[in-house]
């Protein structure tokens, strides 16, 4: 069962990516979170102030890591277009696994750029191994280290509230969850939300691929697909009840 929805969605995935290869523009429908965030990106790079990218601290061989996943290919992309800026971004995680991934996700974003020589080991950083010494951690560097913007995108727990909120009014937050607790500390302190599968499409969004388009579209059938098998089964079973 397992394997064929996997091989069906793997399938989709396919056919979406030679569909759009054929379309001009990306065709998926606007968050506003992910606008703001270019526009973020862009003044970071203007008035010399930096992207912080927090990753989380899932274990990225765990159950978790999707989410800490989709936050590495935000950082690729936000590193590519603000490489070059007077403060390039900083990642901060609280696991060792996922600074060690976010420290070579840099790297190697910056050779091929071809500007290893701006690359900085310090860049990728544990802020701490708990919860709250990882939010303690974190809240000096959005303080103390000219960042203009915040894209907390990984596992959170409560934690979230002191990180989300360490800016203040100065400071942009955008930010998304896989913990539902979390989720809802982040609807009432970050400015921007990603509710929900919101998260996991943000690929799609900063350009890091026609995959992750495709990968969106067929998010979209898979879901519709499922929905129409409920409601079939549903009416089924009322049926066979008269």
């Amino acid at each position: 069962m397992e394997l064929g929805f996997l091989l069906l969605f793997a399938g989709t995935m396919i056919a979406f990516s030679i569909i759009n290869r054929r379309r001009q523009g990306a065709n998926i429908r606007d968050i506003h979170a992910f606008s703001r965030m270019r526009r973020a990106i862009d003044l970071a790079v203007e008035d010399g102030t930096r992207m912080h990218v927090s990753l989380g601290r899932a274990d990225i061989t765990g159950k978790n890591s999707a989410a800490a996943l989709v936050g590495l290919s935000m950082l690729h992309r936000i590193t590519k277009i603000a490489a070059d800026s007077d403060r390039p971004p900083i990642a901060t995680s609280g696991d060792g696994g996922l600074a060690l991934v976010s420290q070579d996700t840099l790297r190697s974003t910056y050779h091929t750029m071809g500007a290893l020589s701006n690359y900085d080991l310090s860049a990728g950083r544990v802020t701490g191994l708990t919860p709250f010494s990882f939010a303690a951690g974190t809240i000096p560097v959005i303080r103390e280290e000219a960042v203009s913007a915040n894209l907390l995108i990984g596992t959170f727990g409560n934690e979230i509230a002191l990180i989300s909120g360490a800016g203040g009014r100065s400071v942009l937050t955008l930010a998304g969850t896989d913990n539902l607790p979390a989720q809802a500390i982040l609807y009432a302190t970050a400015d921007e939300q990603l509710i929900g599968e919101e998260l996991f499409a943000g690929g799609a969004y900063v350009g890091a691929g026609p995959m992750h388009i495709a990968s969106l579209h067929a998010q979209d059938v898979i879901r519709w697909l499922l929905i129409g098998i409920l409601i079939i089964s549903t009416l089924g079973g009322l049926i066979a009840l008269f």
